[in-house]
C-alpha cells in the first residue's frame, strides 16, 4: 500500500513538473497533458520493460493516468490564477525524483534482484521521465547538466534505503529516510549550488 501511494504521489508531482515545462514552452492543453504524462510514466515504463514486468503499470491501472491528467490540468488552472515561482519546476522535479527512485527500487527489490541492480532501476525510474521531458522541450536533460546532483541524489537515496534495511530498519522508515536523503541532496544542489567535481580537458591537451 505504501509503495502504491508513493507511486501515485510521484506521478502527480512529475505530472506537475512536466506541465510547468510545457507552460514555459507555450504548449497547448494537449501538449501539457502529453508532456506531463511522459514525465510521470517514462521512468517507470523503462523500468517495467527492463524487468519484463507486464502489463506495464499504467496500462493495468487507470488510476495513474487519471491522477496524471488531473494534476496537469490543475497545474494549468493554478498557474492562470497565480504565476508559479521560477523554482517550482525544479522543486516538483526534486520531489518526484525522491518518490519515484525509492518506489522504483522497491519494485525491483520485489523481484529479488541484487541491491546494486535495484539501486540502478530505482535511479532509472526517478530520472528517465525527466530526461524525456527535457529532450521533448529541447533542453539539456538535468541528469546531464554538469555538476548537477540529480542521478547522484537518486543513487544516494536508494542506497540509504537498502543500507537501513540491511541494519534492521523497518521498510517504512527506511523508505522515508531514502526519500529524505534524495530530496535533501537535490535541494542542496538547487539552492546552494552543491555539485560534483567537473571533468574537463584543457584545449591544448585535447589537441595533442
Amino acid at each position: 500500500m505504501l509503495r502504491y501511494s508513493l507511486d501515485l504521489v510521484g506521478a502527480a508531482v512529475f505530472a506537475i513538473s512536466g506541465s510547468l515545462a510545457a507552460g514555459r514552452r507555450g504548449l497547448d492543453l494537449i501538449g501539457v497533458v502529453v508532456l506531463g504524462t511522459v514525465t510521470a510514466i517514462g521512468g517507470g515504463t523503462i523500468r517495467d520493460v527492463l524487468l519484463d514486468r507486464h502489463p506495464i503499470f499504467w496500462l493495468s491501472d487507470p488510476a495513474y493516468l487519471i491522477v496524471i491528467v488531473a494534476s496537469a490540468l490543475l497545474t494549468v488552472a493554478y498557474v492562470r490564477w497565480r504565476p508559479a515561482p521560477r523554482a517550482a519546476l525544479l522543486v516538483a522535479d526534486a520531489l518526484g525524483l525522491a518518490l519515484f527512485s525509492v518506489a522504483g527500487a522497491q519494485i525491483a527489490e520485489s523481484r529479488q534482484l541484487p541491491a546494486v541492480s535495484c539501486i540502478l532501476l530505482g535511479t532509472v525510474t526517478g530520472t528517465a521521465g525527466g530526461m524525456v521531458r527535457d529532450v521533448l522541450t529541447a533542453e539539456v536533460p538535468l541528469v546531464l547538466r554538469r555538476g548537477n546532483l540529480y542521478a547522484t541524489a537518486a543513487i544516494a537515496g536508494t542506497s540509504t534505503y537498502f543500507l537501513l534495511e540491511q541494519v534492521g530498519a523497518f521498510r517504512t522508515p527506511a523508505s522515508y529516510a531514502g526519500m529524505l536523503v534524495c530530496a535533501a541532496l537535490r535541494f542542496a544542489s538547487i539552492w546552494w549550488g552543491l555539485k560534483l567535481p567537473v571533468f574537463t580537458i584543457p584545449e591544448e591537451k585535447a589537441g595533442r
